[in-house]
């Protein structure tokens, strides 16, 4: 007996050994031990999401990707998979699990290899949340210790709830709702078994068990998986046999992105990382809400490049691509292997010719497709020479492609035609009037290959753009309408230069005196000069000023009269929304809210709104407009009746901010009804006095009475513009080269076989005006024509066309103008002047810029 004592005495100092060694360890690892109680508060590292103002996914920035969910969010079938998996005893131990740990030990010994692993699930949430992957024995025993103290801070459910969200999964997945995604495209809720099954076994080898990577390894780590769900009882043989018997589907998804807005994105990333850091920015979970209405920003983002490809391709074609071949042609599958290295680019595919016809072609794309391509979509390719020349119209297809090119092509809509990469930079931006909201952003053809954000950060000469704001300051100091401007030539010598300066109307035509509408509709330069000096040069810059413009942009000279001042087309939009709100200069911004992970909204737009702060009314009253006041203040869109607005001028409530007023609603109201007749023109055309505005491309395409917008062209046609507004969306397009020396050119062709060519400028009607015509086009499809109503303090007068009098006549010789009250005509036109010819001779429609 005396050896069965000697053998418990050994037992017990072992036990007691190994009891001080553990307390040992727990007091050496103690001070370095970290305090578990932040799990209870754990903020899990999400990526920061971007939306359009009516929620679709934008963009989304973060190294890493999660979905955090809640227990009850993750299907049961996935839960299992993980614990028959990883920790089958899982809601029976403490933290560790003693018989885990003598199993994998035995295995350990008895094999010589380490096939089995003891860290319980409670010990990978600790190592993730708490420790390094360094496989030491400190690290270990700290693991030990964290878990058994997780495990007396945490239920098992909320254990597992942090398993499931931060356990890596590959592909920068973290948590199952990630890997859902990024693996089979679908919400955690819709997977199937099998699926479960591999993602359940990536917690082990990530890398080397990826499905996508590893299809092989992936499915047999599967299929252990469902032999522990099957041992122990979670699922049936029925149900294992069939799930093993499934192939492994798994395939890369990226964000799913539900609208690609890139430099709105930008705009958002930029704004959060300056306020938060990176860190906080990119890991926090915040989801920030913009402006910009989906539907809007395809419209604009469509508008835009429609109008550049135009552009590009009136201007001639560069060639092919590359020369896949010479003589012997390639094989199919050669051709597709080389196609297949150039990927799609906005909305062009890369293909090859295959053969050529009178006037058709044949090419195959990086799938292996032949596509035809007809005439209609081969005959704009006349040859490129310069900027301002093009080759002659091609007859044949074989004067333009030959088999064996690498060419680009696109669907346009109707057919597949050829195409090319524009080489022209264009913008758009558009905001409502009422509050400054940017509807929609496009800062370029492609964020691709540049960055570079043309609406906020190109700094462009305004051209014929400027105009309105200087007629605006001529209308306040006392122009109106109908004021006659002398439209000659002016020669300003200069002493100390010795020279003149002499701005000349494009194009070189000189009517005399001539009605401001008249003057502002056309564009016609040396009116806005003479307009400039009536006001004065200080109170035109002053008035630039007070729309907005940076006072170091203005030139202290007369050529800021014809548009000198570089300006962005965020600029641009924002003063000429001015026009359209009735006065008031309102603040552009893209942030509606910000929110954080847990939906709690930390930052909300306070946008300044157009309109009179509203007051309170009596508590009865029969004053009409009082009411329409009340109701009004209600309202969740006070602007949405804009014939209301004009009538009240109130809007918003006590915590309002409010934009200021820089011009009078009357004085905005006429130069908005002058914009109008940019578009719309004016006369009597059936009696020869009838005169086009710049843009009556825009009369056709839009069709809209409630549209006024004005054109811009700078010298030699480097920058063009166009820049307009309905009474709830103000939009401002530009095209030109990102190198300013570059200029637009013009196109020419030979007319019925002349010999000579006829040459076309680019002017802003031509080449930014096609781009707001298809936008607002669009963007107004379905909507009512907003009624615009003269405000308090504007009368009509009937005015002679020739003269800006009064007349008595109502024939075509005269009309209806509108005046500020106190500055209409006082004096009749006399029967001398009656008889004077009134009819304007107009230039071709086509030379107006």
């Amino acid at each position: 007996m005396k050896w069965f004592k000697r053998l418990l005495i050994a037992f017990f100092s072992l036990g007691l050994l190994g009891i001080g060694a553990i307390a040992a360890a727990y007091f050496y690892v103690l001070p370095d031990l970290p305090d578990v109680t932040t799990l209870k508060t754990v903020k899990l590292q999400t990526p920061l999401r971007i939306y359009s103002s009516d929620g679709k996914l934008i963009s989304q920035f973060g190294e890493k990707r999660r979905i955090p969910l809640t227990l009850e969010e993750v299907p049961k079938p996935l839960l299992q998979a993980f614990i028959a998996t990883e920790d089958a005893r899982f809601y029976e131990h403490r933290g560790i699990d003693p018989i885990g740990i003598l199993r994998a030990a035995s295995v350990m010994l008895t094999t010589g290899q380490k096939k089995q692993g003891a860290s319980t699930i409670t010990m990978q949430v600790a190592r993730n949340f708490f420790l390094t992957r360094d496989k030491t024995i400190i690290r270990k025993v700290k693991e030990i210790f964290i878990s058994i103290h997780i495990e007396q801070l945490l239920t098992k459910d909320e254990i597992l709830e942090l398993y499931v969200n931060r356990i890596y999964l590959g592909q920068r997945a973290y948590g199952v709702g990630a890997a859902a995604q990024v693996y089979y495209g679908k919400q955690v809720s819709e997977l199937t078994l099998p699926e479960m099954a591999v993602i359940a076994g990536l917690p082990k080898a990530p890398s080397t068990l990826n499905p996508i990577t590893s299809k092989a390894r992936a499915k047999a780590r599967r299929n252990v998986v469902l032999m522990r769900m099957n041992e122990v009882g979670y699922i049936n043989s029925a149900e294992y046999q069939a799930a093993i018997a499934s192939p492994i589907t798994a395939k890369y998804h990226g964000a799913v992105i539900d609208l690609y807005a890139p430099y709105i994105s930008e705009m958002a990333r930029d704004y959060l990382v300056e306020k938060l850091g990176e860190e906080e920015a990119y890991t926090g979970g915040y989801d920030i809400y913009t402006t910009i209405s989906s539907k809007l920003q395809l419209d604009a983002q469509k508008a835009l490049r429609n109008n550049v490809y135009s552009y590009d391709e009136r201007h001639g074609y560069r060639g092919r691509v590359k020369e896949l071949w010479t003589k012997t042609a390639l094989e199919p599958e050669e051709i597709t292997a080389k196609l297949k290295q150039t990927g799609a680019f906005q909305g062009m595919l890369p293909a090859a010719v295959l053969s050529v016809n009178e006037q058709t072609a044949t090419v195959m794309n990086a799938k292996g497709e032949t596509i035809e391509l007809s005439w209609d979509g081969i005959k704009w390719a006349r040859k490129f020479i310069t900027n301002k020349r093009q080759g002659k119209a091609p007859k044949l297809a074989s004067d333009v492609l030959k088999p064996g090119e690498q060419v680009w092509i696109r669907n346009n809509g109707s057919f597949w035609q050829l195409s090319q990469v524009p080489l022209v930079a264009s913008a758009l931006v558009s905001l409502d009037p009422h509050d400054g909201a940017i509807r929609t952003l496009v800062g370029g053809f492609s964020f691709y290959t540049s960055q570079y954000n043309r609406v906020t950060q190109a700094k462009r000469q305004l051209g014929s753009n400027i105009k309105p704001f200087i007629y605006s300051a001529a209308l306040e100091k006392g122009y109106t309408l109908a004021t006659l401007i002398n439209n000659a030539p002016i020669n300003k010598p200069d002493t100390r230069q010795g020279t003149a300066w002499r701005p000349k109307n494009s194009p070189d035509i000189y009517g005399g005196p001539t009605r401001l509408r008249v003057g502002l509709a056309q564009s016609i330069n040396v009116m806005s000069v003479r307009a400039m000096r009536y006001a004065g040069l200080d109170a035109t810059i002053a008035e630039l000023v007070k729309f907005g413009f940076d006072p170091a942009d203005l030139p202290r000279n007369e050529s800021i009269a014809l548009g000198s001042p570089s300006v962005t087309p965020l600029q641009v939009v924002t003063a000429f929304s001015v026009f359209a709100n009735g006065g008031y200069l309102v603040e552009p911004y893209f942030i509606e809210r910000v929110k954080t992970a847990n939906g709690d909204i930390v930052e909300e737009a306070n946008p300044t709104l157009a309109c009179k702060p509203v007051m309170t009314a009596p508590a009865a009253s029969d004053d009409p407009f009082a009411a329409m006041a009340n109701e009004l203040q209600a309202s969740t869109t006070p602007l949405e009746n804009l014939s209301v607005v004009n009538e009240v001028h109130q809007c918003g409530d006590e915590d309002s901010r409010y934009a200021p007023q820089i011009i009078s609603e009357q004085t905005a109201f006429l130069v908005t009804e002058a914009l109008k007749s940019v578009i719309w023109g004016g006369g009597n055309w059936s009696k020869g006095t009838g005169w086009n505005g710049t843009a009556w491309r825009a009369a056709r395409v839009v069709n809209r009475r409630d549209i006024a917008g004005k054109t811009g062209t700078t010298n030699e046609s480097r920058d063009t513009w166009f820049s307009g507004f309905n009474p709830k969306l103000a939009t401002t397009v530009w095209v030109g080269f990102d190198d300013h020396s570059q200029e637009l050119g013009r196109t020419s062709w030979n007319a019925n076989g002349a010999k000579d060519q006829i040459s076309l400028a680019e002017a802003g009607a031509k080449t930014a005006g096609p781009g707001w015509n298809e936008f607002m086009k669009d963007a107004l499809a379905g909507t009512p024509e907003v009624p615009m109503s003269p405000p308090e303090g504007i009368v009509s007068a009937r005015i002679d066309l020739a003269t800006g009098k009064l007349a008595r006549k109502t024939d075509y010789t005269s009309k209806f103008e509108y005046f500020i009250a106190g500055t209409e005509p006082t004096e009749y036109v006399t029967e001398q002047e009656d008889n004077s010819d009134i009819f304007i001779d107009e230039p071709d429609e086509d030379l107006f810029q």
